[in-house]
């Protein structure tokens, strides 16, 4: 592998990796950031790295798929049961993040469990 291959693989590992961590702008308040900002780098990078374009969908299906659940609990809040699923959901939703960040960084492909494939 020459230098030109190694710094793309590297690029392309970078940017597959932010797709992952963008997801974590939900929790610095910013609405939708969840979804948004690996959208956005996800249109962005898609036909440029392949590997950015499978992850990125791969985020992209997670962010879906828990709001989706969010969505549900709070349907189910109002029979109390959703005020016990709200918190179980952001704890599995940072820690799948967080292995999906790590996973990505070493250049590894991620699926993430429990997810509806919306995006093919």
């Amino acid at each position: 592998m020459d230098i030109m291959e190694k710094e793309e693989n590297k690029s392309a590992v970078t940017w597959a990796t932010l797709c992952h961590v963008g997801a974590l702008s939900l929790y610095l308040g910013i609405p939708f950031g969840h979804i948004i900002v690996p959208l956005v780098i996800w249109l962005i990078k898609k036909n440029e790295f392949p590997f950015v374009d499978e992850q990125g969908r791969e985020s992209l299906n997670f962010q879906i798929s828990m709001t989706i659940y969010a969505l549900i609990a709070g349907l189910l809040a109002f029979a109390l049961i959703g005020f016990v699923i709200f918190p179980v959901l952001a704890v599995v939703h940072v820690v799948f993040i967080i292995i999906a960040i790590v996973k990505t960084n070493k250049g590894e492909s991620y699926r993430y469990p429990l997810t509806i494939r919306v995006i093919k």
